[in-house]
């Protein structure tokens, strides 16, 4: 410590410094928690409060699900949680009941490869985790109602997670009502014959349990089945398509990602595509997100066609452009699709051309050999605009429906099982990627929309396909049907009108959307509340035996192999404790003890964060998954929110499609089942940007220390070593984060808080600068200096009332931080209060005490603790927290008088302090009576001049 500093807190031992920042902030922290000061009351249940407060108007205000990381935070992470607390602050201070808590998304991938490492149980490191993470997010002074927060790990909250598995197991989705139902009604309709069994003429009660099951599984919105899945032999467990990065690899690990069939469980999502899409309307989201979404949805309007194969069946495609079958010139199939194996012949045909079978023998030789090159590939990949088409000849052909012509059926990499029906009728002349697949293979094309760009109608002289909507059709015509001369819309309807009636056809809705994969071969995990019987058929466990919980394990690792073996299978953690796997139970089901194997399967790392919110509404029932009364109070619809929903929810944009999507679907089912009133769970969405820091790359690309790097004549030094800078994400292993306890220390929250939200606007991503931190330092000490003496510690406000320019100088931030609060403009509403509290420094003098406490009242949300304690010198005995926010007197918010600025032909001549209020032809009057102005014109004749009270007055003169 030097002598100067010595002095100076000798001489001002009560100045806001570092040390008085920690004393402050660790006292008024204490004082929440014991006080329950964040406590929301509920209107029923144990959480039951004042009823006062219950009948003020409610905010439900939510941060994203944090995973507890082992690094803990940096400052990056705190930007939503800060913002969110300072709005749910300014919230309780215009009279809301605020709900506003923050729990753990706690299982996870994480954890687990820390548990394989270590031999720790993912438990343990977990909860260690979560402990350092609340010491951090508490010195931050963040506003939660601590008795409403839990994590996903927790018995008590995952037996619900579980439980709402089974509702989404034990329902169906039916579309004459547009809602689901208990499966229990659809097996009454089974059983009572009001609804026909598909692909059986026997009765319900004559099929075998088996059967049943089987049947019932076409329709439950959880369901088993063998499916082309992403299998991931580095981790040793399948993954979503969302996990698997643009180039075929896990997002987590970087490991070489494979197609595989694989019997997964699966969410019905895809039943609920229509319902999600015309539910954005009713949402206060971005239109980015809201096209995000509707993007992945992916609806299109179209035909079903079906293409006759030989005696084998029929090939059905999906096409949004069946005007152009007259166009289709060959067909191909996803290399998995099912209808491979029986149509590809024993040899190849006579007019195969050679460049068909990629230099294979047979056709199953070509096709065995190509489907093992495409499961090295992401659908991403696959979807790619690759120079190089790929593809082989099945060997067989089909029929065109409607030209009557042979056309042959290929497997190419670029159609996907998981759009349409995994098979593609190829229109080569209008497709510019069925047109470079057949100039690859030497296909025909046929030219059926008349191009309108004098190219002609004859594909081999072109140089890529004709596409528009806007054209006509011609070459299109049959002797049962002509579509020659019709625009689009009118060959669409009557082709599929004439395809309807024929048998072959349908006009129908397509959705990009997939079902959702809702297996995981991994340990740390929500377990399936499933068990299967010894004929492999699955049975719900009973609610009396949930939760269900993680058993323990020698070895948390699921089995990995070679990360380029594809022919390999996963073998799940839990499937080695025997013990648990094989058991004895009484279902409750009238069968009695039966031995039963439990599903070694656990749900994926979005299942707990699918309803998380309904259970911070009521985190201690035991008996219901939420009592309505609180649901409906909370998140029922109401007028602006007609599907309900939290009041605001803010979060990353890299959760667009994913959990939100999820969530929505989650939200829609409990909903249709009458368990919430809430269709929707987010009705307001906020994206924060992102804090960003320099990255300082050596000559090997590897990240060096941030702290260490020193600039010197423009460019950047690491031990002797010159090393790159680029903007980018902050973190551990980018070797440049900073923790929020660094700045703290520093500084003390409170500055931490006011510079994460003064940088800029919250939704635009920002570089962090440490050296910028000091400037809201010195805003809060100027803070404490206007209002506490420095040399005693007591408050130095006085009770006379202020001079007309402070009073108008403390309204316009009154009303202005006002706007800027409800509209999540804190950058803005701190610029305010700076230019405020710049102005009553400048002024001199102790401040009137009505000044004082309204300046306490502007800050508290922004920097509650220095608020707090500033609130007590002032002599109150109660917290600023609930206090009411100051109102603007609008007489202060007009100025007394406005600068208006006159112009003779475009160039100021005079400037005039005017009355706000002043007409137009006082307003040119006293123009055109100002020296400056009639010294301007030189007695010059005036043509016209043009007045707009109060800030202009344009002078033509000629």
């Amino acid at each position: 410590m030097t002598e100067i500093n010595t002095a100076v807190e000798t001489a001002a031992p009560h100045r806001y410094t570092a040390a008085m920042a920690a004393d402050i902030e660790a006292r008024w922290q204490d004082f929440w928690d014991a006080e329950g000061t964040y406590e929301a009351p509920n209107p029923t249940g144990d959480l039951a409060g004042d009823p006062e407060v219950v009948a003020r108007p409610k905010k439900f205000i939510m941060d994203m699900f944090p995973y507890p990381s082992g690094a803990g935070l940096h400052v990056g992470h705190p930007l939503g949680y800060i913002a969110t607390d300072v709005f749910a602050r300014h919230a309780r201070m215009t009279g809301h009941n605020v709900l506003h808590t923050l729990g753990f998304d706690a299982f996870g991938l994480p954890a687990e490869q820390y548990a394989v490492q270590t031999g720790t149980h993912p438990r343990v490191s977990t909860e260690a985790n979560m402990e350092n993470m609340k010491v951090q997010l508490r010195r931050l002074g963040l506003g939660h109602d601590k008795r409403r927060s839990f994590a996903t790990i927790d018995p008590e909250y995952y037996k619900w997670t579980q439980w709402i598995f089974l509702q989404i197991y034990n329902a169906w989705y039916d579309a004459e009502a547009g809602k689901a139902r208990p499966i229990a009604e659809l097996i009454e309709q089974f059983e009572n014959g009001t609804r026909e069994i598909p692909g059986s003429t026997r009765a319900w009660n004559e099929l075998t349990a088996t059967e049943r099951a089987d049947i019932l599984g076409e329709y439950r919105l959880a369901y088993t089945s063998e499916a082309p899945v992403n299998w991931c032999p580095g981790l040793g467990t399948v993954l979503a398509n969302e996990e698997v990065t643009s180039d075929g690899r896990s997002e987590r690990g970087n490991f070489p990602v494979f197609k595989a069939k694989l019997r997964q469980w699966n969410m019905r999502i895809t039943a609920y595509a229509d319902r999600l899409l015309d539910d954005l309307d009713a949402l206060d989201w971005p239109e980015a997100i809201k096209l995000q979404q509707r993007n992945w949805i992916g609806r299109s309007e179209g035909a079903r066609v079906d293409f006759q194969v030989g005696d084998t069946g029929a090939i059905t495609v999906f096409t949004t452009r069946q005007d152009t079958l007259f166009g289709a010139t060959y067909m191909v199939l996803a290399p998995e699709h099912d209808l491979v194996d029986q149509i590809v012949p024993a040899a190849w045909p006579e007019d195969t051309h050679d460049v068909w079978t990629g230099g294979h023998a047979t056709p199953s030789e070509a096709v065995d050999a190509y489907r093992k090159q495409a499961a090295s590939k992401s659908d991403v990949e696959r979807q790619a605009d690759a120079k190089e088409k790929t593809g082989v000849f099945t060997g067989a052909y089909a029929t065109n429906p409607v030209s009557g012509d042979r056309v042959p059926v290929f497997i190419a990499d670029y159609v996907l099982m998981g759009y349409g029906t995994g098979a593609i009728m190829a229109v080569p002349a209008h497709d510019s990627r069925d047109f470079a697949f057949a100039r690859a293979f030497e296909l025909p094309m046929r030219c059926v929309v008349e191009p309108d760009d004098e190219r002609g109608t004859d594909p081999a002289t072109w140089d890529d396909a004709f596409a528009s909507y806007d054209a006509k059709l011609v070459n299109s015509a049959s002797g049962e049907i002509s579509l020659d001369g019709l625009g689009v819309v009118d060959a669409k309807a009557k082709i599929t009108a004439w395809l309807a009636d024929r048998g072959i056809g349908e006009g129908t809705v397509n959705f990009r959307l997939r079902d959702w994969l809702f297996s995981r071969q991994r340990y740390w995990g929500e377990p399936f509340p499933i068990v299967y019987d010894e004929d492999g058929v699955a049975h719900a466990l009973p609610e009396s035996m949930l939760p269900l919980e993680l058993p323990e394990v020698e070895d948390y690792s699921p089995r990995t192999f070679d990360p380029d073996d594809a022919d390999t299978r996963p073998e799940p953690p839990l499937s080695r404790n025997e013990d648990w796997v094989d058991v004895t139970l009484d279902l409750g089901d009238g069968n009695g003890p039966r031995r039963y194997r439990r599903e070694t399967n656990t749900m994926p790392n979005w299942a707990g964060s699918c309803w998380y919110e309904l259970r911070y509404l009521d985190p201690r029932n035991s008996e219901k998954l939420v009592d309505p009364t609180v649901e409906e109070y909370w998140m029922g619809p109401r007028e602006g929110m007609p599907t309900g929903g939290v009041d605001l929810y803010v979060g990353g944009a890299e959760h667009a499609v994913l959990h939100l999507l999820y969530a929505r679907f989650w939200s829609k089912m409990l909903f249709d089942l009458g368990h919430i009133s809430s269709a929707e769970p987010f009705h307001k969405l906020y994206n924060q940007g992102m804090i960003q820091a320099f990255v300082y790359r050596d000559a090997r690309g590897i990240a060096v220390p941030a702290v260490e790097v020193e600039e010197r004549d423009g460019a950047f030094w690491y031990e002797g070593e010159k090393v790159s800078r680029v903007l980018g994400k902050m973190g551990k292993s980018l070797k440049n984060a900073v923790t929020p306890d660094e700045i703290c220390s520093e500084y003390g929250a409170d500055t931490l808080r006011l510079y994460e939200m003064a940088m800029g606007p919250l939704d635009v991503s920002r570089p962090w600068d440490t050296r910028a931190v000091v400037g809201q330092y010195r805003l809060l000490q100027r803070l404490w200096r206007n209002i506490v003496d420095e040399a005693t510690g007591e408050a130095t406000v006085v009770g006379t009332e202020p001079d007309e320019d402070t009073l108008r100088a403390l309204h316009k931030a009154i009303d202005g931080v006002a706007q800027d609060m409800a509209a999540m403009r804190f950058n803005t509403a701190i610029a305010k209060v700076t230019e405020l509290n710049n102005h009553l420094t400048k002024s001199g003098g102790a401040l009137s005490r009505s000044v004082a406490e309204r300046l306490v009242l502007l800050v508290a949300p922004l920097a509650p603790h220095i608020a707090e304690e500033l609130w007590r010198k002032l002599g109150h005995t109660d917290s600023v927290v609930h206090q009411d926010f100051p109102v603007a007197d609008p007489a202060y918010l007009v100025d007394e008088t406005v600068t208006c600025v006159v112009q003779i032909k475009g160039k100021v001549k005079a400037r005039l302090e005017v009355p706000p209020s002043i007409t137009d032809a006082e307003l040119e009057a006293l123009a055109l009576a100002d020296p400056h102005v009639v010294g301007a014109l030189g007695g010059a004749e005036i043509r016209k001049v043009i007045v707009r009270a109060p800030k202009l007055v344009n002078i033509v003169a000629g």
